[in-house]
Order: C-alpha cells, then structure tokens, then sequence
C-alpha cells in the first residue's frame, strides 16, 4: 500500500471540498466505505486536520466523491524548501 505523506497539509482543500458538496464527514465516510476504502469520522477529521498520511487509494476515491481533479487537492498550496530554516 502507497501512502502519501502529509508535509503539506491538503486538509483545509479537502475540507473546503466536501463543504462545497454539503456533505459531512459522515457522509463522506459512508460513500468511502460503499467504494471500498472504510474509514471511519474520526479518521477522516485527522486527515482533514492533517494530522493522518493519505493512502493514494482514498485520493482516488475523494476525487471521485467531489467530482473534481487531482489538481483541486493541492490549491493554493506550495512545497516545502527542505532547504531554509524553520522559521
């Protein structure tokens, strides 16, 4: 199983996702689950906070969900520069 690893936190685009459809969490879950990929609210809230890794899998299955593209996950977001200091 592939994950992706959260250094850039998609939460808040996934968040902003799954609002503009007017499902909740638990809606959400409910249609993952009916695709093949159970997780459960609480789970979900971690990835929507980011605070859980992605499965590549559940991308998937998010971007059929929200009808979008992939490219709606990472809006507005930029990579990390491993190479500046934390500020």
């Amino acid at each position: 199983m592939s994950k992706i690893i959260q250094d850039v936190n998609l939460g808040l685009n996934l968040k902003r996702l799954r609002e503009s459809k007017k499902l909740t969490q638990a809606d959400v879950c409910a249609r993952m689950e009916l695709m093949g990929r159970p997780v459960s609210q609480p789970l979900y809230s971690m990835i929507e906070n980011g605070t859980r890794n992605n499965f590549v899998s559940d991308l998937m299955v998010l971007k059929e969900i929200f009808d979008v593209e992939y490219d709606e996950f990472f809006q507005g977001l930029s990579p990390i520069n491993k190479y500046e200091e934390n500020k």
